[in-house]
């Protein structure tokens, strides 16, 4: 029944590829040129006081163009749809071996919270969603062991200075009995000038985990 539902919601809405439009085999796939186009891991700069937390970081695309669309219609219209594209995308990026040798010998991902209020309004964490499926395949588990303290302003409209101080003291940990020796991978949807993953890796490692390493979905940093 599920096979005969897919077929025709594939020939009523052919699936197709989320930048150039054309169309592809499977509803939420990419057409291979597009796909290497938004799937370029990077190694982010990070700034020294971010060194001081963040072991490194990195990037699985960029954010210009069809990631950035994406990201955005996922989290300020609740698109669900546009997750079987990024499920796709992380896929491949999952094959890569830079990509392997950052996920190697890590304990847990931790992804960077909303505060409740917005969660309640938005119906979910983006950041789970992106990367649920690709860290259980991966079998790193994910774990709520961050909690947004406080309400933020939002961070399209700050300064890097302002990003700054606007999430000082934002964060904190729920189980701190998880962290001390733990190798963790924090998780986030994009990554601007880095203050909350700077932020969220300070309080981490101040929970006595052993180390703290990046991921987001996007950036056009690198």
């Amino acid at each position: 029944m599920v096979n005969l539902w897919e077929t025709i919601l594939d020939f009523l809405f052919p699936p197709h590829c989320p930048l150039c439009h054309a169309y592809v085999e499977k509803r939420g796939g990419w057409c291979p040129p597009c796909l290497h186009k938004a799937l370029q891991p990077h190694r982010l700069p990070l700034s020294v006081p971010m060194q001081a937390n963040l072991a490194e970081a990195w990037a699985l695309g960029v954010y210009k163009g069809s990631l950035r669309d994406l990201i955005r219609h996922l989290k300020y219209q609740g698109r669900r749809s546009n997750l079987p594209y990024i499920e796709n995308l992380l896929t491949e990026a999952g094959r890569l071996p830079q990509v392997q040798k950052l996920l190697c010998d890590i304990d847990f991902a931790v992804p960077v919270p909303l505060h409740p209020a917005k969660e309640k309004q938005r119906g979910f964490n983006q950041v789970e969603r992106i990367f649920g499926g690709f860290l259980a395949s991966q079998h790193i588990p994910m774990r709520r062991l961050l909690e947004r303290t406080r309400a933020t302003r939002p961070m399209y409209e700050l300064s890097e200075r302002e990003r700054a101080a606007n999430l000082k003291g934002a964060f904190a940990v729920t189980e701190a009995e998880a962290l001390p020796g733990k190798r963790v991978l924090l998780v986030d949807d994009i990554f601007t000038t880095g203050a909350t993953m700077r932020e969220c890796a300070g309080v981490l490692m101040a929970a006595g985990a052993k180390a703290v390493q990046g991921m987001v979905l996007a950036s056009d940093h690198g």
